[in-house]
């Protein structure tokens, strides 16, 4: 049964309450998804002892499961009835797994093999990611069904791009206060889970209330083409394989997302032991970067509206490379240079954040033009999915260097001098190699052909074959 709600003029510009609550549900992802990327390798080897390999490893494993459950949970949420539509479910029931599965995942159990705890981690991270995709699944296929116009799809990205970055900051913030307030290593760690897990749970229900109103509207529009067709999860994933424009998408996501990771991943390893700073030098760089790329927001957004998604990543991305170049000569003692390349890495950030998902809505409408079809959910599901292994395969290649290097793993508070070999790995994973990635990514946004008058084209095809 779904809810009476007016229907709405087709023209209705996306409002307010909309943007900030589709941009709420980001907090639900983000806050966890960056706590992970910048701490999680540095807990397993700095806190709770595991060898750089095997806290990589963890990650790896895990992906056996969530290469499958992203596509999984989009394929059922578009098939799924509900008085609360397709996507809302999966959120409403998602939301405290998520927040508790983060929690046990900075606990440190007392097990007393590395394979034990190799088995804890890898079960919990499982689970974590079953949870995170049930809710990051649905609430991003939300975009293209909250929207309707190539701006509309720039302007939701911006609030979306715009809270992602927000949230990372935020969740920085909070492990910066809780590090400067507890000092036993294991106890702030268990605490950064919890408040950050209660943080989650809130953040996914205030999505529902911001976004609910607006979804039933469209929906009224576009409820005679939301059907998908009888095929397979295989068969439709397929098809949608086939899709050109959607095949550079995907390489352009999967670029950004390992190069920005795998830097993201060696940055504390670079600040403490190359730079031979404090760990709160690390907090604030990723501050200053995160900072600086949550304000080029307001920059690139407007800029997109008028050049075109594609020429704004291909004009944001070689900043960040140039940026990353500049770490890779960095000596230790200059702190300042430090920073300023890192702002100059986070005005090129953004623009990852915004165009992929930006992008994304538009070759949905495409294939809607070619198959009659909404399939919102496959695809979302297979974007999270590339989202989701390309942090996997970053935190493990870098596990995996680190380890191969000579790396030597410290525990609480003792320092280590580490080897020339694994301070020059530190170096090559945060520069160059990360570089050839983003470079590859921005080849792929060179060959995405849906500009805004493709796009044009497709949304007047689809008023006159959408039955009235």
């Amino acid at each position: 049964m779904v809810p009476t709600i007016s229907a709405p003029d087709s023209h209705a510009p996306l409002n307010l309450r909309t943007k900030v609550g589709y941009g709420v549900g980001e907090i639900s992802k983000e806050i966890p998804g960056s706590i992970l990327v910048f701490f999680l390798l540095f807990f397993f080897t700095d806190a709770v002892g595991l060898s750089p390999g095997l806290a990589g490893s963890v990650l790896l494993v895990g992906k056996v499961w969530d290469a499958v459950n992203d596509p999984l949970v989009g394929w059922l949420s578009d098939r799924t009835q509900s008085r609360w539509g397709r996507r809302f479910p999966w959120m409403l029931w998602g939301a405290i797994p998520l927040g508790i599965s983060f929690w046990l995942l900075w606990l440190i159990p007392p097990l007393p093999s590395q394979w034990q705890l190799f088995a804890y981690y890898t079960f919990v991270l499982s689970l974590f990611y079953g949870a995170l995709t049930v809710i990051a699944v649905p609430h991003s296929t939300l975009a293209a069904e909250l929207t309707q116009t190539y701006d509309e799809r720039t302007q939701l990205a911006s609030f979306k791009s715009a809270f992602s970055i927000g949230s990372s900051i935020l969740g920085l913030v909070i492990a910066q206060i809780i590090f400067a307030m507890v000092t036993d290593v294991g106890q702030r760690y268990a605490l950064l889970g919890v408040v950050c897990g209660a943080i989650t749970i809130l953040a996914v229900y205030g999505c529902v209330w911001g976004t609910y109103h607006r979804f039933w509207q469209l929906q009224g529009k576009r409820g005679s083409v939301a059907l998908v067709g009888p095929q397979s999860m295989g068969q439709q994933i397929k098809e949608l394989l086939k899709i050109r424009p959607f095949v550079y998408l995907m390489g352009i996501y999967f670029c950004s997302w390992v190069g920005l990771q795998a830097t993201a991943a060696i940055l504390p390893y670079f600040v403490t032991s190359w730079m031979g700073l404090s760990d709160q030098h690390f907090t604030q760089m990723i501050l200053a970067v995160q900072g600086t790329a949550l304000f080029m927001m307001f920059f690139w957004s407007p800029i997109g509206q008028r050049v075109g998604k594609r020429a704004v990543y291909c004009w944001g991305i070689p900043l960040t490379m140039l940026a990353l170049m500049g770490l890779f000569f960095l000596q230790p003692g200059q702190t300042g240079l430090m920073y300023g390349l890192g702002m100059l890495a986070g005005m090129g950030l953004s623009t990852a954040y915004l165009i992929p998902w930006s992008m994304l809505p538009d070759v949905i409408d495409l294939d809607e033009l070619h198959t009659g079809q909404r399939r919102e959910g496959l695809f979302c599901g297979l974007m999270v999915q590339l989202q989701k292994l390309g942090t996997a395969m970053a935190i493990f290649m870098v596990g995996k260097f680190l380890e191969g290097s000579g790396y030597v793993a410290s525990v609480g508070e003792s320092a280590v001098t580490q080897p020339d070999s694994a301070l020059v790995a530190i170096r090559w994973i945060l520069g160059p190699l990360p570089v050839v990635v983003l470079l590859a990514g921005i080849g792929c946004a060179a060959m995405y052909p849906i500009t805004r008058q493709r796009h044009d084209q497709i949304l007047l095809k689809l008023k006159t074959s959408r039955p009235s």
